[in-house]
């Protein structure tokens, strides 16, 4: 389908456009429309394939990833970064006032994403520096487009976005360095990790807030979320040191004593954004579930550095917990946002969130309950398979069709 939208000029500075910068499909109007389709269809595809190589010995990642290393590159490097491009460039001109990134340079991007997760699949076949290099290219192409539009649109406030995808673009290299050189890959993990975790807490603190003081005033409430302060400041530092010091020593005291007080600053400042009033809207309560992983996961991390809880067990409480809740929860209300559709969870949608924090949840158990590995694995990654199905058939045909006007 076309989209009959047309090309906005002459915007001014501050406004936000309502046009796009192409007559071609829909699909390929606003960059949220190919990346959330693209992200929801890859965790599919990515679970179906990790479980068939723990299963049935499928070959993924061939002989120089395996695996283990390719699931856990793609679920970061593929689904994630997926889904991270869609809300960019989605948020971008809101943020500038600029044409949203449409037409042939979006499929450009999408293309090259695409190739990289087709190149990380069986990198042997194709040489394996080829393989690097276009799984690499993807990252350093979005900083580029993102940083264009910020900076031509004088947004200098959101640069710091940039540095979040710099060190998403250095643990990407690392991570295939450290696999070319034999080294071990679990602290760049930890780094793509962390910073996909502080890109939460930042985009997070500033949607969530926002979004549930609109819904209370709408609906009459008379206490609101508190507005930015000191706390979302120490908050956010806190995570970030805390962070750090868990990527570069996982099992040291530091990551307790660094942690706990993140743990509970972070505690705070969800609770500040009453939550517990819009119970009755899952697409709210969809984004105050996925931010409260953040503490959860940090409580796990340090459990783990005390040697209480495994770290698999604590990393897959942000993978699975903090980073698909969050990126699922985003993608559903953006698109209908962005599509013209009224802002409220159906039936699917719903079932779809409580899908995935099953899959949150019994995650971790998965290394705590090693005789039952293999089925609590199953489990997580068939209800990740089922939100993200329910995703795709949703939400698919709204992201290819014409905005409804």
């Amino acid at each position: 389908m076309r989209s009959n939208t047309v090309r906005t000029e002459g915007v001014r500075r501050g406004a936000i456009p309502r046009g796009i910068a192409t007559k071609g499909p829909a699909l390929l109007s606003y960059g949220f429309r190919p990346f959330f389709l693209g992200a929801g269809l890859f965790a599919i595809f990515a679970m179906v394939a990790w479980i068939g190589a723990l299963t049935q010995g499928w070959e993924v990642g061939g002989r120089s990833y395996g695996a283990i290393l390719w699931h856990g590159h793609e679920m970061l490097f593929g689904y994630a970064t997926a889904a991270l491009a869609g809300f960019m460039l989605t948020a971008i001109p809101n943020w500038t006032g600029r044409l949203p990134v449409s037409g042939m340079p979006l499929l450009g991007l999408v293309l090259l994403w695409l190739t990289g997760r087709i190149a990380m699949l069986q990198p042997d076949m194709i040489g394996l520096y080829p393989a690097v290099v276009v799984d690499a290219a993807f990252l350093p192409a979005l900083a580029c487009i993102a940083g264009r539009e910020i900076i031509a649109g004088r947004n200098w406030k959101n640069l710091k976005i940039l540095i979040a995808l710099g060190l998403l673009t250095g643990s990407n290299l690392a991570f295939h360095l450290q696999v070319l050189s034999g080294g071990d890959t679990a602290p760049v993990l930890r780094a793509a990790i962390a910073a996909l975790v502080v890109l939460i807490g930042l985009v997070g603190g500033r949607i969530i807030p926002s979004f549930t003081r609109n819904w209370l005033v709408k609906n009459g409430a008379a206490a609101l979320p508190r507005p930015h302060g000191r706390l979302d400041v120490a908050a956010m530092a806190a995570l970030i040191v805390a962070l750090a010091v868990w990527v570069l020593v996982p099992d040291s005291p530091l990551v307790v004593a660094s942690g706990t007080p993140a743990t509970v600053l972070l505690v705070i400042r969800l609770a500040s954004w009453r939550g517990y009033a819009v119970f009755e809207e899952p697409l709210l309560v969809a984004l105050h579930v996925a931010y409260a992983f953040l503490p959860i996961g940090l409580l796990g991390v340090v459990l783990a550095a005390m040697g209480w809880l495994s770290q698999p067990s604590a990393l897959h409480i942000f993978t699975v917990g903090a980073i698909g809740s969050m990126t699922l929860a985003v993608m559903t209300r953006a698109t209908l946002g962005h599509t013209g559709r009224k802002l409220a969870a159906s039936g699917w949608t719903s079932a779809s969130y409580l899908a995935l924090l099953i899959a949150a949840v019994v995650r971790p158990f998965a290394e705590l309950l090693p005789q039952h590995y293999h089925e609590l694995l199953g489990v997580s990654g068939v209800c990740w398979i089922a939100a993200f199905g329910l995703f795709s058939i949703e939400y698919g045909r709204l992201l290819v069709a014409p905005k409804r006007a």
